[in-house]
């Protein structure tokens, strides 16, 4: 079950709710060999960074058999429409539309993004 993100996850929290997101229920262990796909990182390091993260309430643990299964209780678009709330107020000073077009002007985007974007916005005018 989901629960609202009460305190902004750290970069290598973010990483770990990312892996648990798109895994499911999760070991340490597995947890680990993902992130160490891409950065060096230490058993010990990723257990006790799982470890906060439950005391945080970001993660869930079953502890019934002797390897923990953690579960991820923050939802991904819970902790994205968070973490993007404060972004546009930190750095962007409440603007959405300024965040947009940052975005945009800074990463190429596809065709089919862009079409994906237009209807979205024709979506927003046609609700106004």
């Amino acid at each position: 079950m989901a629960t609202e993100i009460t305190s902004k996850p750290t970069e290598s929290e973010l990483e770990i709710l990312q892996i648990l997101w798109q895994k499911g229920n999760c070991t340490v262990r597995d947890v680990h060999e993902i992130l160490t796909k891409n950065k060096e990182a230490g058993y010990t390091t990723t257990l006790k960074l799982m470890q906060i993260m439950h005391e945080k309430g970001l993660v869930d643990r079953d502890t019934s058999s002797k390897t923990h299964i953690y579960s991820a209780l923050a939802s991904q678009q819970k902790t994205q429409q968070h973490l993007l709330n404060k972004l546009i107020d930190n750095a962007f000073n409440g603007s959405a539309a300024r965040l947009v077009m940052q975005a945009l002007g800074n990463h190429k985007s596809s065709k089919d993004e862009i079409d994906a974007i237009k209807k979205y916005l024709d979506e927003l005018e046609n609700k106004s």
